[in-house]
């Protein structure tokens, strides 16, 4: 049995016996090289460094229990989560695909084009919105109404003159009564 060194809370060094690792952690070491090298050529080096260091997590975790062949559970163990780990990334492209085809277009260029308004904007727009609500109820009825009835209806100027049953000339100066208004309180 291997001895270690700790430290006690008096900050003392002590020597401790380590324990014995299990029969399968005690595999694992023996194959830990062996293991690398059989999913580096599956996955690349990077990703079988994490996919080994995931096996030993597992296996850590794991009570100790009696495995008859240690070596061919290890293997079968990194390849579930080599597995396991292709069908998430299979599933997050296809998510982040259908994301992408709701999502954007591509232009006659080429050019891959959002359609969506990003959140910074939307929320600026939103208080923009706010601040003329306020701005307009500043404002008389009349003018009011006319602004809403030619700016956010579509209607010209006569059709507003006439819905109202006020002349034409009046509802120009309603219109740049509350341009004016906006543009001092809204600045648009």
């Amino acid at each position: 049995m291997r001895n270690y060194v700790c430290l006690s809370s008096s900050g003392k060094a002590r020597t401790r016996p380590m324990p014995e690792p299990s029969a399968l952690i005690a595999a694992f070491l023996a194959r830990r090289t062996a293991l690398l090298h059989y999913f580096v050529k599956r996955v690349g080096e990077a990703e079988a460094e994490d996919l080994v260091q995931e096996i030993y997590v597992r296996i850590a975790g794991l009570p100790d229990q009696e495995i008859h062949s240690p070596g061919g559970y290890l293997y079968r163990l990194g390849n579930n989560i080599m597995l396991d780990r292709l069908r998430q990334s299979q599933a997050r492209a296809a998510r982040d695909h259908a994301w992408r085809d709701s999502h954007h277009t591509l232009t006659d260029a080429g050019e891959d084009v959002s359609d969506s308004v990003p959140a910074d904007e939307v929320l600026i727009a939103r208080d923009q919105v706010r601040q003329m609500h306020k701005a307009l109820a500043e404002l008389p009825e009349p003018v009011q109404r006319s602004f809403r009835m030619h700016k956010l209806e579509g209607l010209s100027h006569s059709e507003v003159a006439e819905r109202m049953g006020v002349s034409r000339s009046l509802i120009e100066k309603h219109m740049m009564r509350a341009l004016k208004h906006l543009m001092t309180k809204v600045g648009r």
